[in-house]
């Protein structure tokens, strides 16, 4: 099975900035799409920024654009979230997840292996 890692959630103040990591196990090649999902528990998962394989276009919610960046760094095949002006709502537990093909898409049918999770908290 196919392992992602997530690090990097934490607890910061409305305004401040966190950064997410992701990193693939080896049986993911570099070529795959990547993506960043979010989920409030008892709500549905929420689609929060993707990138695809190259590491060259980048989609994002309507929520963080402006706010979050996504990259991934092809040699180590990582992913990044760049998370600023953080805002309460911006605070559910995040998800890496990889995409079917190249990518970027936003719809969770199109990626088929997932991370635990890691938990953002943003106090105001």
């Amino acid at each position: 099975q196919v392992q992602l890692e997530e690090s990097g959630g934490g607890l910061v103040q409305t305004g401040g900035s966190l950064r997410l990591s992701c990193a693939p196990d080896g049986r993911t090649s570099s070529t795959r799409g990547l993506g960043w999902f979010r989920q409030v528990r008892g709500k549905e998962r929420e689609f929060v920024a993707a990138i695809n394989g190259s590491g060259t276009f980048a989609i994002y919610a309507g929520a963080v654009k402006g706010r979050f960046t996504i990259s991934k760094d092809t040699a180590k095949n990582t992913m990044s979230l760049q998370m600023d002006s953080l805002k309460p709502e911006d605070a559910p537990a995040y998800y890496c997840a990889r995409e079917m093909n190249a990518g970027p898409v936003l719809a969770d049918r199109k990626y088929d292996a997932w991370g635990q999770g890691t938990q953002v908290t943003v106090s105001s």
